[in-house]
């Protein structure tokens, strides 16, 4: 039996699809092509996903942005065809969570033309820049997925004033003003 020196590409394109590692190709940012294991990752199916920017994946314009530059940065300095970090991300269903981005440029003279990334939900949450006690980061955990105090303090079986005065000390550590802030920091504390 003679065996084959490279898969046909049909045989290349079906395992690309049922790799258990969820994979995106990128174009300019805009999703042209993922496998099963990322959309049932984020909550879409593959057709749904096709043609749109990156940015339905994130929490906020802020978050796509700032991840943006910091990676074109990387790429473009000659820093690497390789980046990689870890990041909050979001669900269809709106859940945001914890998760490591690695991506490969394939047009090194222009990073984001194409690249393919791997995706893997992390379920330990970032080591935050400033210090946060363990039911700080447990309720900060909830407040970026939209839970009021109260549902919080359901949740976790606690009170909902010992949830606002966790609140308030995590809106005077993180400097927020509001709660739309609160959730931005809480985001960016990585």
């Amino acid at each position: 039996m003679t065996v084959p020196t490279h898969a046909s590409p049909d045989l290349e394109r079906l395992a690309f699809q049922v790799s258990p590692a969820p994979q995106l190709i990128t174009g300019h940012r805009r999703m042209l092509d993922c496998n099963e294991a990322f959309a049932r990752l984020f909550g879409y199916t593959r057709e749904e996903l096709r043609g749109h920017l990156t940015l339905l994946l994130y929490p906020s314009q802020a978050d796509y942005q700032s991840i943006g530059e910091r990676s074109e940065h990387w790429l473009r300095n000659g820093l690497g065809a390789f980046y990689s970090d870890e990041r909050f991300m979001q669900h269809r269903n709106g859940e945001v969570f914890w998760a490591r981005a690695q991506g490969f440029t394939l047009t090194a003279e222009d990073p984001f033309k194409l690249m393919i990334w791997h995706f893997e939900r992390l379920d330990r949450q970032p080591a935050p820049a400033v210090q946060l006690t363990p039911r700080e980061r447990q309720i900060s955990s909830h407040i970026v997925n939209g839970l009021t105090c109260k549902e919080v303090a359901r949740q976790l079986g606690i009170s909902h004033r010992t949830v606002e005065v966790h609140r308030a000390r995590l809106m005077k550590k993180l400097q927020a003003k509001n709660s739309a802030e609160l959730v931005s920091r809480i985001i960016f504390i990585s």
